[in-house]
């Protein structure tokens, strides 16, 4: 229950705190000893964590405010504005499918094929949904996990991945860095077992270990050739995208609950009696026929019975929930909502309502995802290369390609790609980099005939200064005359 303030539970220390070790190697004998040491770190984030993931599913103060002046009028409106940055942030980028694409130099058909049923491979585990799981807890609560397990259900001749993607609880899954060099150490996911006790399942880069009681109840080889849960911070100081701008969301709520207490109490305004007097037997008939009559009382004057009133001036207080507002997604990297003007094209819409800063905020924490990205994709490898034995690759062979906003300004995007191909570019590289496609390597290998006939375009000598020549030209020419109206 989230009745407390999040600034007077957190006290100022925002983001999530990084458990560290100093040993150089986890081991059957040291491995109660660090988990000792950093346990305790665990646990701190895990009350802001529990908060926060709470505060998104629409657990927040408003509901439990309490009022002293007319208790009995008590709006508890809550718009939950938590709820819609998370998803808008999650979605922009785990919304399209993440890709592999190829970027050796000298890229033969086999290793394009290889990458394209790695690809499928993905595809047939879910990864797409178990993605948008993790961007879900990544943004909500500053830091996610992915958990790659081998599948019991896979056999030779079954029609199923020999790997299963997992995405455990933030609230009780963490991986300890080495304090030397930040390197990952172990990961740690607090259980139970089927008597509902509890203990720790624990992965170093090569060993398991099931810690109960303070004692090593089990260790061995962890077969995996690395840790197989990955963390997937949302930056660098794991910052949830709700906490940097709660005072927002709490005070949005607060002025949305005002309003409707102020129209409910201009409704139910109190009545004045002037130089008269009234029984609860006359009150009940005025609620009943609405109507009433009095009499002076004495010499005092006129009788005289009105209504107190002091309604809320809507509009001024409209004005400054929408700045509140304006501000909330300026400081989340959000696009506005502003509806187009008449004379509108598409490319101003998308540099004057926030598009472009959206962009570039998330390009920013991008290099994040793609670390993790290939830390879980060396443990499918491995898998993979103990399993079906169809793929033979590395991490070395591809990228990690993160599509964003594949069909906004279409046109322009496919004037960009005729543009880039005519002047010498690579095709590959032309299909990368108009970011029309979600899978630009499988997008060139189902063309290639088609441009193959077209333009020769061979092998790539050099990706790197295929990509930055293609840059260059986009910045110094304007492969389209003029903007396109949306």
């Amino acid at each position: 229950m989230n009745a407390r303030n999040y600034i007077d539970l957190c006290r100022g220390n925002f983001g999530r705190k990084i458990a560290y070790t100093d040993v150089q190697e986890i081991t059957s004998q040291n491995v109660v000893k660090v988990l000792g040491n950093v346990i305790g770190t665990h646990n701190y984030n895990r009350t802001f964590i529990k908060y926060l993931y709470d505060y998104y599913k629409g657990d927040q103060p408003i509901l439990y405010r309490k009022k002293i002046v007319r208790p009995e009028i008590n709006n508890r409106v809550c718009e939950n504005h938590a709820l819609e940055t998370v998803r808008f942030k999650a979605g922009q980028t785990y919304g399209e499918p993440i890709q592999y694409v190829c970027k050796k130099k000298k890229a033969t058909e086999e290793l394009n094929e290889q990458i394209d049923l790695f690809n499928d491979y993905l595809d047939e585990a879910n990864a797409e949904a178990r993605n948008i799981e993790l961007g879900t807890y990544q943004s909500a609560v500053g830091t996610a996990y992915k958990a790659i397990l081998r599948e019991d259900e896979w056999g030779e001749g079954k029609d199923i991945v020999p790997f299963r993607i997992f995405i455990p609880s933030p609230m009780n899954t963490f991986v300890v860095y080495s304090s030397n060099n930040g390197k990952p150490m172990m990961s740690v996911q607090e259980l139970k077992d089927i008597d509902g006790n509890q203990y720790y399942q624990c992965y170093s880069k090569d060993q398991y270990f099931i810690v109960q009681n303070g004692k090593v109840k089990d260790y061995g080889i962890n077969g995996f050739d690395g840790i197989p849960i990955v963390e997937y911070p949302n930056n660098a100081e794991r910052l949830s995208d709700i906490e940097i701008c709660i005072t927002m969301f709490d005070t949005i709520n607060t002025m949305q609950s005002n309003r409707m207490d102020g129209i409910e109490q201009f409704v139910q305004s109190f009545m004045k009696f002037k130089n008269c007097e009234i029984d609860k037997d006359s009150m009940k008939e005025i609620a009943e026929i609405g109507a009433i009559c009095v009499k002076s009382i004495g010499d005092k004057g006129d009788a005289d019975v009105d209504i107190l009133t002091a309604e809320l001036n809507q509009s001024e207080s409209q004005v400054a929930k929408d700045d509140i507002y304006k501000n909330m997604l300026i400081v989340e990297g959000m696009p506005n909502r502003e509806a187009n003007t008449g004379g509108d094209t598409g490319q101003a819409v998308y540099l004057r309502n926030g598009w472009d800063f959206a962009e570039q905020r998330a390009k920013i924490d991008e290099p994040f995802v793609r670390e993790a990205e290939k830390r879980s994709a060396r443990i499918i490898l491995n898998i993979i290369s103990k399993t079906t034995k169809d793929i033979n690759i590395s991490t070395k062979d591809f990228d990690v390609k993160i599509t964003r906003n594949s069909t906004d300004n279409m046109l322009v995007k496919a004037q960009t790609l005729d543009y880039l191909i005519k002047n010498k570019i690579h095709p590959l590289i032309a299909i990368i980099t108009c970011s029309l496609f979600g899978d630009p390597q499988k997008v060139y290998e189902m063309s290639k005939p088609y441009l193959d006939s077209l333009y020769a375009s061979g092998e790539i000598e050099n990706p790197q200064e295929e990509i930055q020549k293609a840059q260059n030209l986009l910045k110094t020419e304007q492969p389209v005359n003029k903007e396109v109206e949306e």
